[in-house]
C-alpha cells in the first residue's frame, strides 16, 4: 500500500472510531423503585432516597438509572408493578411499604430486594432472621407497629387533665400490620384502663364512616396505625380529626407538620436513606441475604401546639420536655 493511500485509510478509520463510541453507550444498572404510596406526597422522601444512593456512590443518570413505580395507595396494583420491574430485569428492587415488599418478594426469588417496612419482617415472612436474612431479601424495619402501645400512652398522658375513657385505633384491614395493630391496641387499653375500639378503614369512604362512628361512640382520642394508605391520605385524616375534634396521634412527623396534633415513631427518611445505601452495596456486589435487616435506634415525639390549642388542650410540661420538635 502506498504511503498516501495508507494515510487516507488511517484518517477515515480515526473519523469512525468516535462515532462508534457514541453509538454504543454503556448500559447503566437499573434500580427498581416500588412504592405503595402517592408520588406527589413523597417527593421529599424520594429525594432522600436519591441522596442515599449518592452517599453510596451512585448518582441517577450518571452511573445508575431508576425505574419508578407508584401504587398511589391502591395495593391491588402492586403485583403488576412488581412484575413489570422483574420483566425489565432491574439490578435491584427497592420496595417501600409492607404491601410493596410483599409484592416484590412474590414476583421474584432471584433479583435482590431491599424493603422498608413498619412491620416485623420475620413475622410476615420477608426474611428468615434479622441478622441473617438469607435469600434475596433484606431491608429496613421501622418497627412502626411495635410502638403503637407507646403512642396510646403518650396520647393518654396528654389528655389526663381533661380525662378520656374511650379511645380508638384506626387500622387498615388490607395491611400486614393489621393483626399486630389490633394486638398492640388491646395491650395498650388494658395497660391504661380505657375502653378501646378498633376500626377498619381501607378506602376514603371507610375513613368518613369511621370518624362518624367515633362521634357516635363518644371516642375521646384516636391512634392512627402505621400504613402507606394512611400516609397517602394524610391531609384528609388531619382534616377529619380537626372536624370531629378528636385528639389524634399519628405514626410519622409528616402528620403534625400537616396540622395534626402529634406523632411518635421513627422517621420515614431513615428508612429511605438506609434502603438506598443497601441498594448501593448490592450494586457493588454484596448479597442481600448477608446484610442484616436494619432497625431504628431513635424515635421522635412531635407536637403541634397550634393543633392542641384548636382542640382546647394544654400540653403538659412533661410532654413538651420530651418532645423532639414542637411546632408552634
Amino acid at each position: 500500500m502506498k504511503r498516501r493511500e495508507f494515510l487516507m485509510v488511517l484518517g477515515s478509520t480515526a473519523a469512525v472510531w468516535p462515532l462508534v463510541g457514541r453509538a454504543q453507550p454503556s448500559t447503566l444498572p437499573v434500580v427498581g423503585y416500588l412504592n405503595s404510596a402517592r408520588e406527589q406526597q413523597y417527593t421529599h422522601l424520594t429525594e432522600v432516597f436519591r441522596t442515599g444512593l449518592a452517599d453510596g456512590g451512585y448518582s441517577e443518570g450518571h452511573n445508575v438509572a431508576i425505574e419508578y413505580r407508584w401504587a398511589e395507595g391502591d395495593y391491588e396494583r402492586l403485583p403488576a408493578l412488581a412484575a413489570d420491574l422483574v420483566k425489565r430485569n432491574v439490578a435491584v428492587i427497592v420496595a417501600h411499604g409492607p404491601p410493596a415488599a410483599k409484592a416484590a418478594k412474590a414476583a421474584t426469588s432471584t433479583i435482590p430486594i431491599v424493603f422498608t417496612s413498619g412491620d416485623d419482617p420475620v413475622r410476615t415472612g420477608l426474611v428468615s432472621s434479622i441478622n441473617r436474612p438469607g435469600g434475596n431479601v433484606t431491608g429496613v424495619t421501622l418497627v412502626a407497629s411495635q410502638v403503637l402501645t407507646k403512642r396510646v400512652q403518650l396520647l393518654y398522658e396528654l389528655l389526663q387533665k381533661v380525662g378520656v375513657g374511650v379511645m380508638a385505633v384506626l387500622v387498615n384491614p388490607n395491611s400486614t400490620l393489621h393483626d399486630v395493630d389490633r394486638q398492640e391496641a388491646a395491650v395498650a387499653a388494658q395497660t391504661i384502663g380505657v375502653e378501646m375500639h378498633v376500626l377498619d378503614a381501607a378506602t376514603d369512604s371507610d375513613l368518613d364512616r369511621s370518624f362518624a362512628a367515633m362521634a357516635e361512640r363518644r371516642v375521646g382520642a384516636l391512634v392512627v396505625g402505621a400504613d402507606p394508605f394512611y400516609n397517602t391520605r394524610r391531609d384528609k385524616l388531619v382534616a377529619l380529626a380537626a372536624e370531629y375534634r378528636i385528639p389524634t396521634v399519628f405514626p410519622f412527623r409528616e402528620f403534625p407538620v400537616a396540622g395534626g396534633l402529634m406523632s411518635y415513631g421513627t422517621t420515614l427518611a431513615f428508612g429511605y436513606h438506609a434502603s438506598a445505601l443497601y441498594a448501593a452495596r448490592i450494586l457493588k456486589g454484596d448479597k442481600p441475604g448477608d446484610l442484616p435487616v436494619q432497625q431504628p435506634t431513635n424515635f421522635e415525639l412531635i407536637i403541634n401546639l397550634k393543633a392542641a390549642e384548636a382542640l382546647g388542650l394544654t400540653v403538659p410540661d412533661k410532654l413538651l420536655a420530651l418532645a423532639d420538635e414542637v411546632i408552634e
